[in-house]
């Protein structure tokens, strides 16, 4: 199967949907005949002014619906149970606040629609000497209603943050030499900028492999803090794997001390 299929596998391209910062690739776009609204950080001509020099297909940035500026979604579109489904790529680990972005695209999806996620391996990109996210500071940044990125998040970001061949992603059979992008000084002064401006900056917050991620996602539900629960998944191809989650689904089906030892099987490649 193609990326595209993983990610639309339980999606009618007919039925209203809502992508949400598809950037400038999007997935279901509307010249393609899908049903879709736009959520992203700014509008079309802004994009196309953003990646001008970046050696991107311009002419496949969509029109923007909803340009986001921190409110929830159902805020964003005055709009509650009414997508069919949501499709973010690359979005989730970006959020400040885990638990509060899945539910905030629940709130605006009908009872039986879906999720569809494109998520990056932690193991296959520049978040790869970084630790995986446990749900304990998921959970406080749940409970401690983050909406920026913490210093200490910003300052493990920038140590980090590594490229490979001079590549941000790679695949499994990759084997060229790591080095670090950033410096000492870059995560200080990072970091001092949270703290002291409380100011946004775009990071990577949660580092996952394919099943921490799916563990996570059942912890949450088993704990009541989210109703979505995992309808499929794709495991990593790439740099990325795929997981679509709705109220419907099925969960995650491996036992939890099997799940665990998968786990440090995944970390120990």
């Amino acid at each position: 199967m193609t990326r595209e299929e993983k990610i639309l596998i339980n999606i009618n391209k007919r039925d209203i949907g809502l992508e949400i910062g598809p950037s400038h690739n999007p997935i279901a776009a509307k010249k393609d005949g899908f049903n879709v609204h736009i959520i992203d950080h700014m509008s079309k001509a802004d994009l196309i002014k953003k990646y001008a020099a970046h050696n991107v297909d311009l002419s496949r940035i969509e029109d923007v619906d909803y340009i986001w500026k921190g409110e929830s979604y159902a805020q964003l579109t005055s709009r509650r149970k009414y997508y069919n489904w949501i499709i973010a790529s690359h979005v989730i680990e970006h959020s400040p606040d885990l638990v509060s972005f899945l539910n905030q695209c629940d709130e605006v999806l009908r009872d039986e629609g879906v999720l569809s996620l494109a998520i990056p391996d932690s193991r296959f990109c520049f978040d790869s000497f970084r630790p995986i996210s446990g749900i304990g500071k998921i959970l406080d940044a749940y409970y401690n209603k983050h909406t920026i990125h913490t210093p200490g998040t910003a300052a493990e970001y920038f140590l980090n943050f590594t490229k490979r061949g001079g590549t941000i992603c790679w695949n499994d059979s990759f084997r060229e030499e790591f080095k670090l992008e950033f410096t000492k000084q870059n995560a200080y002064e990072n970091a001092q900028a949270i703290l002291q401006e409380h100011v946004y900056i775009d990071l990577h917050a949660w580092c996952f492999t394919p099943t921490s991620f799916r563990l996570i996602i059942q912890d949450l539900n088993d704990l009541g803090l989210i109703s979505l629960k995992e309808v499929s998944f794709f495991p990593t191809y790439g740099c990325e794997f795929y997981i679509t989650l709705g109220r419907k689904g099925i969960g995650f089906q491996q036992g939890r001390l099997d799940a665990l030892k998968t786990i440090k099987a995944e970390l120990s490649m």
